[in-house]
């Protein structure tokens, strides 16, 4: 039985169905040659989420210094695009530490 992960959110919130209805037509949808079609692997998913914080971290420096330079005068929107890439980065780190911790209790572990 699946949870409620974020791509099922997005599909729920997407289609109005719930998320029973969304497994099921998943279920339904899969194809038997192929039963890992459309799921990304871990390393993929980690590769998007570095990714999308790097864009957030570009276009926030695009916006510093089209302020800077005086190209824009829209200091709360310059403000917001920095957040963002604030928030994301930290979560970004949190996420990469907790990855390290259960990697290192992973090894501690008796074969």
């Amino acid at each position: 039985m699946d949870g409620l992960t974020v791509s099922n959110l997005n599909t729920v919130l997407r289609t109005g169905e719930t998320a029973t209805q969304v497994r099921n037509d998943k279920i339904n949808s899969e194809s038997v040659d192929n039963p890992n079609q459309g799921v990304k692997s871990f390393s993929q998913t980690l590769k998007d989420a570095v990714n999308n914080v790097n864009q957030l971290q570009v276009k926030s420096d695009v916006e510093m210094q089209r302020l800077a330079t005086g190209k824009t005068k829209n200091i709360p929107e310059v403000m917001i695009a920095a957040e963002k890439a604030d928030i994301s980065f930290k979560l970004l780190m949190q996420v990469r530490n907790k990855i390290i911790d259960a990697y290192q209790e992973v090894m501690k572990m008796q074969v």
